[in-house]
C-alpha cells in the first residue's frame, strides 16, 4: 500500500471519528459512526431470530410480572417497546437497539420481587440508551481499520513479524474492546438504577440482587481483567456509591404518584 493511500486511510478514519464523537447520558464521550437506523435493523433481525429459534413462555403470571416491570421503566424513556419472557434457565435479559427486551425464565425463579427485576431491565435499557452496540461496533470497526494500516506499514515477512502482527491483535482485543465493555456494564449500571428510581422502583435491591447473583455463581466468575463485565465485588461497590442519589430520585418519583405494583 502506498504511503498516500495510508495517509488517505488515516485521514478517512480521523474525519469518521470527529464526526461521530458524543456524549452518553453519564456525560461519557463517546464514538459511534454506525448509522442509528442500521444499529436498529440489526437489533430488530436479531429479536427476530431469537424468537424463531428459541422456546416463548406463555405462563401468564411471569408475562404479567415482567410486562409491568419493563412498561414502567419503558415509559420513562419513551417509545414502543416490545417484550418477550424466553423460556431458559440462565440468569439473564437483554434489551436491544429498535426497543427490544428478552427475560429468561432463570432470572425470574432468581428475582424476589419487582425491584430485583427492574435493576436488571433498568440496566439493559440504560445500554440501548448509552447506544452501546453503536459504539461497540464503531470501535470494532476502528481497532480493524488500525490494525490493517499498521500490517501495512510495517509489512512483516518473518516468523516473528506475524507473530508479532497476531500479538497486536490480541492486544487491541484486551486493551480496547474488553475494557470499554466493562465500562458500558459499569455505565448501564448507572443509568439503570437512576432508571428504575425515577419509575419509582427500589434502588437499595440492587445491591440485594447482585449478592444473590454472586451466591448463584458461586465464585465461577472469569478474572475481571479478562470479562466484559465488572466482578459482582467491583458492581456492588459502584451501586453501593451511586445509592444515595438514586433514593433521592425514588422519592421524588413517589412523590409524583409513581409507586409500580408488580406482583410476581
Amino acid at each position: 500500500m502506498s504511503i498516500s493511500k495510508i495517509k488517505l486511510l488515516f485521514s478517512c478514519l480521523l474525519v469518521c471519528i470527529l464526526a461521530a464523537c458524543a456524549t452518553s447520558p453519564t456525560g461519557r464521550t463517546q464514538v459511534a459512526f454506525m448509522p442509528d437506523a442500521e444499529v436498529n435493523s440489526m437489533g430488530l433481525q436479531a429479536f427476530d431470530t431469537l424468537k424463531r429459534e428459541n422456546k416463548i413462555s406463555h405462563d401468564t403470571a411471569s408475562n404479567r410480572f415482567v410486562s409491568c416491570v419493563a412498561s414502567a421503566i419503558t415509559r420513562e424513556v419513551g417509545g414502543e417497546w416490545e417484550v418477550v419472557v424466553f423460556e431458559d434457565e440462565s440468569l439473564n435479559a437483554f434489551a436491544l437497539p429498535g426497543g427490544k427486551i428478552g427475560v429468561h425464565t432463570g432470572l425470574l425463579n432468581l428475582v424476589d420481587n419487582q425491584d430485583q427485576l427492574a435493576v436488571v431491565i433498568g440496566h439493559e435499557v440504560g445500554h440501548v440508551m448509552a447506544r452501546h452496540s453503536n459504539e461497540r461496533l464503531s470501535q470494532q470497526a476502528g481497532t480493524n481499520l488500525g490494525i490493517s494500516l499498521i500490517q501495512a506499514i510495517a509489512a512483516p515477512q518473518s516468523a516473528l513479524g506475524q507473530t508479532a502482527v497476531g500479538l497486536l491483535g490480541i492486544g487491541a482485543q484486551y486493551g480496547v474492546i474488553m475494557p470499554f465493555s466493562r465500562l458500558h456494564e459499569s455505565e448501564a449500571d448507572t443509568i439503570g438504577l437512576d432508571l428504575m428510581a425515577k419509575a419509582g422502583f427500589n434502588p437499595a435491591e440492587s445491591i440485594r440482587l447482585w449478592q444473590k447473583m454472586a451466591q448463584a455463581s458461586q465464585g465461577a466468575e472469569p478474572v475481571e481483567f479478562l470479562s466484559t463485565h465488572p466482578s459482582h465485588t467491583s458492581r456492588i461497590q459502584n451501586l453501593q456509591a451511586d445509592l444515595p442519589r438514586a433514593q433521592r430520585l425514588q422519592q421524588q418519583a413517589n412523590a409524583a404518584g409513581k409507586n409500580p405494583r408488580c406482583t410476581k
